[in-house]
C-alpha cells in the first residue's frame, strides 16, 4: 500500500440511494457498491406522500442500500426555511418506514439548478426534462455525499433519528 493510499480515508463499501424530495416529484439515484458511479433510478410521483413512501420502501428492499441520503434544501446562506422543514419531516417518516437502514440528510444547495443546466446543455428540453431533472439532482446529491465521505472519512451529513 502506498503512502497516498494510507492518507486517503476509506469509503464504506455498499450501495447507497439518494432522494431529491420535491412537491410534485421525488428523484431517486443509486451508486455501485464501491461508491464510484451514481446513476439515476427513477422519478417517484410526490403528491401522494403515502404512495411515495411505499415506492421508496420497495426501492430500498430492491437495492439493499447501506443508507439512504436525502437532500436537505437550505438557503444560500445555509438557513432552513419551510422546504427544509418539510424535507426533515419526510426523511423522518422514511427513516421509520425503512429502519434499520439509516437515513442521512445532506446539504443539497444548487443541485436542481446544476442538474437543469447540465440537462439543458445536453439538449434536454425543460418540459420533457422535468422528471429527469429530479433524477439528475438525486445523482448530484449522491455524488456530493460520496465525495464528502471520501474526503472526511465520515458518513455524510446528519443522521435522522427514528422517533417512536
Amino acid at each position: 500500500m502506498s503512502a497516498d493510499q494510507q492518507d486517503t480515508p476509506a469509503l464504506r463499501r455498499g450501495r447507497r440511494l439518494a432522494v431529491d424530495v420535491g412537491d410534485a416529484r421525488i428523484g431517486v439515484a443509486s451508486c455501485d457498491p464501491d461508491g464510484i458511479l451514481a446513476t439515476p433510478v427513477e422519478t417517484v410521483p410526490g403528491r401522494d406522500v403515502p404512495a411515495a413512501h411505499r415506492r421508496l420502501k420497495q426501492l430500498v428492499d430492491e437495492y439493499e442500500p447501506i443508507e439512504v441520503v436525502v437532500g436537505l434544501p437550505r438557503s444560500l446562506k445555509g438557513g432552513e426555511g419551510p422546504a427544509a422543514v418539510k424535507v426533515r419531516g419526510f426523511a423522518q417518516e422514511l427513516a421509520r418506514g425503512i429502519a434499520p437502514v439509516p437515513v442521512r440528510l445532506v446539504d443539497e444547495r444548487m443541485t436542481t439548478v446544476t442538474a437543469s443546466q447540465g440537462l439543458r446543455a445536453s439538449g434536454v428540453k425543460s418540459r420533457k426534462g422535468r422528471s429527469v431533472i429530479d433524477q439528475a439532482a438525486a445523482v448530484i446529491i449522491l455524488q456530493q455525499a460520496l465525495e464528502s465521505e471520501r474526503v472526511s472519512g465520515r458518513a455524510p451529513g446528519e443522521g435522522v433519528e427514528v422517533a417512536d
